[in-house]
């Protein structure tokens, strides 16, 4: 009976091999900031429920400089998340068909952004006629 080696697949770098793993690994890196915005959101509801000092706290802290810097880089971050996710969208879906043509990747990616664009311009609203008090 011989004593052969079992075949070990080097792991080191795997995801450098390809430019589709690299982006990927990115936009996944990505979603730790989704989770420090979500995280954010939660600290703003919990100081809003603790009463007005505590709401006072947290939105001074929001227009502190630290706050100002960690929101813009989470912003830059969920935008790139957002922008990467339908940019991959069609690689990893299966082939869409409408009226028995298959749709473009193109199209696809296309159709993403543009709903991420309309979504963010009506949140961006709402919150602004919020802040107006309903005052168009």
């Amino acid at each position: 009976m011989s004593k052969r080696r079992p075949y070990v697949r080097p792991m080191d770098g795997w995801f450098k091999r390809d430019p589709f793993f690299i982006e990927y690994m990115a936009h996944e890196g990505t979603a730790v900031f989704v989770w420090l915005f979500a995280l954010e959101m939660l600290a703003g509801l919990w100081a809003l429920a603790a009463g007005e000092a505590a709401w006072a706290g947290f939105a001074a802290w929001l227009a502190s400089l630290p706050g100002l810097v960690v929101n813009a880089l989470i912003l830059a971050m969920l935008l790139y998340h957002g922008v990467s996710w339908f940019l991959i969208m069609p690689r990893t879906l299966p082939p869409v068909r409408v009226g028995g043509r298959r749709v473009a990747g193109s199209t696809i990616s296309a159709v993403g952004l543009a709903s991420m664009l309309v979504a963010s311009v009506a949140v961006v609203g709402f919150f602004c006629l919020l802040a107006n008090g309903g005052q168009g």
